[in-house]
């Protein structure tokens, strides 16, 4: 605009010649008379050609977006995703042409939210974000759905991600502990929405009835809890991005491991490489995992874990089995039909009567299973030896155990002999036992007695290892064995004047 101001005043005010002003402005001659013979007062251009590569399969990009706006939104493609599936077909534009596309798209099917957001920030070891997500993996074979914790500090962005069947409270304490242990501290603040395993209650504003366990876990780590406003995600937006990011990162495609403890190591692995790489949104030129050495320093000292089990009030069967969640545990026989205490942790099962533990069990997921501990039930042998041959508690007993078994069960009374055998194990120890078991079976007829012999002879003390005496305790003269020698002691001697006092004692004896 000013260029062309110039132009005007020069040529049609101070009657300067076009050369001069094609001179002055490197413009070309035709330029300039072009401008003036048009009474042009603003610029134009001629319309930009744009590369119309993508024409071609425009078509091909549409019928994706459909298709994948009917699917969940966990299973859509991203742009990355449609850009490479194109780049496969052929197509050899640039990736900003497809963004460009996918936008349009979706401003005319009415996708694209045109909400105003108000930018946060949060100080060093300030405040983390937590959230579940539900993502699909595949374990041992089969597809099953996950609860995904997403732990993210707001600062650093360093995020840990940890894989759950449920997103039940035992999994939501042991979720805090494992993000505590991966970021080496605890930030002062949590920003939660208003899940059920922490709001009882949602009141008014910000009023909210917090669990009581969760609020013990609150106080444990010293942390302070702040849930969102209803349907207000954006209160905790970081972490909603990164469950978006981890679900594009990590589970697209469906990883695959036999145990859910696999794939947790390989989720806290894999989100320290992607702060690692991942350049962080705030800091210029370095990652997250550089900002994150920053921010470490500034959490609270780690401490001790909370007990993190939710507790279950039950009473054993009369064959020794707790229930919980369609699965059987078995507890002492001592304690059945009694009330006894369940806790359920994350990865364990925990039963304790009068404040001891008796019994502890990996937890399983699936349903209508039974898990026996065979140490359980020998005080039931002591009474009911025959228990032994189709005692579903004993068909896990050790092998050197399993093969004795089946050598004294052949005979009469062999049912009581092992009985008498696995009664030994509280007293001298599983260990022992099995020694004193293979010791027995090397001998052509095994037995109880056998058996216990072995045992004793591993128990027998040992012998103390030989003193050697200092000097100053040696003998000058070593005793000789010479049973001559006591011949010196014995001596005659005479009687008669003895015989007086002799016959004044029988006399008194007599008298008495």
């Amino acid at each position: 605009m000013e260029l062309l101001a110039k132009i005007r005043r020069w040529h049609l005010r101070d009657k300067v010649p076009i050369r001069e002003i094609a001179r002055r402005t490197s413009l070309s001659k035709n330029t300039i008379k072009k401008y003036l013979r048009n009474q042009t007062l603003e610029p134009t251009y001629p319309p930009r050609t744009v590369s119309r590569k993508l024409d071609p399969y425009a078509s091909q990009l549409s019928a994706w977006l459909k298709a994948d706006a009917g699917k969940p939104r966990k299973e859509r493609r991203n742009a990355r995703a449609l850009y490479q599936a194109l780049q496969r077909q052929g197509f050899q534009g640039d990736y900003s042409r497809v963004t460009a596309f996918i936008r349009g798209w979706r401003e005319d099917q009415g996708k694209v939210r045109r909400d105003v957001y108000v930018p946060l920030a949060f100080a060093a070891g300030e405040a983390m974000q937590f959230d579940w997500s539900v993502e699909t993996a595949e374990l041992g074979g089969h597809v099953v759905r996950l609860k995904v914790a997403q732990i993210k500090l707001c600062h650093s962005r360093l995020t840990l991600r940890v894989a759950y069947t449920s997103e039940a409270h035992e999994m939501l304490f042991d979720a805090h502990w494992q993000a505590f242990q991966f970021f080496g501290g605890i930030p002062r603040r949590a920003i939660y929405d208003n899940m059920r395993t922490a709001v009882d209650a949602v009141g008014k504003g910000k009023e909210r009835v917090v669990n009581p366990r969760f609020s013990a876990m609150m106080g444990h780590y010293l942390l302070e809890p702040e849930f969102c406003s209803r349907a207000a995600g954006w209160e905790k937006g970081r972490v909603e991005k990164a469950v978006q990011d981890g679900r594009r990162k990590l589970f697209v495609p469906r990883p695959k491991f036999e145990t859910l403890a696999l794939l947790n190591a390989w989720l806290r692995q894999r989100c320290w490489e992607l702060a690692e790489e991942t350049r962080h949104p705030e800091v210029p030129g370095q990652s997250v995992a550089e900002v994150f050495a920053q921010e470490q320093p500034q959490l609270l000292p780690l401490g001790t874990a909370f007990d993190a089990f939710i507790e279950h009030p039950l009473r054993v069967s009369p064959t020794s089995l707790v229930t919980f969640e369609r699965n059987r545990y078995s507890v002492h026989a001592a304690y059945a039909n009694r009330a006894v205490s369940l806790r359920a942790y994350a990865d364990s099962i925990k039963v304790v009567a009068d404040g001891n533990l008796i019994a502890e069990h990996a937890r399983c997921f699936g349903r209508g299973q039974t898990f026996y501990d065979w140490w359980h039930y020998l005080p039931v042998l002591e009474r009911k030896p025959g228990a032994l041959r189709n005692g579903a508690p004993f068909a896990d007993l050790p092998a050197p155990l399993q093969r004795l078994q089946e050598r004294l069960l052949r005979r009469p009374g062999g049912d009581r002999e092992m009985a008498d055998i696995l009664g030994c194990v509280p007293r001298h120890g599983l260990d022992d036992v099995l020694t004193a078991v293979e010791l027995a079976l090397e001998g052509k007829n095994p037995s109880r007695e056998h058996v216990f012999n072995v045992l004793a002879r591993l128990k027998e003390p040992q012998a103390p290892a030989q003193v050697q005496a200092p000097n100053d305790l040696a003998l000058k003269e070593e005793p000789k064995a010479d049973v001559g020698r006591y011949d010196t002691l014995r001596r005659v001697l005479p009687l008669a004047p003895l015989l007086p006092a002799i016959q004044a004692l029988v006399e008194v004896r007599h008298a008495a």
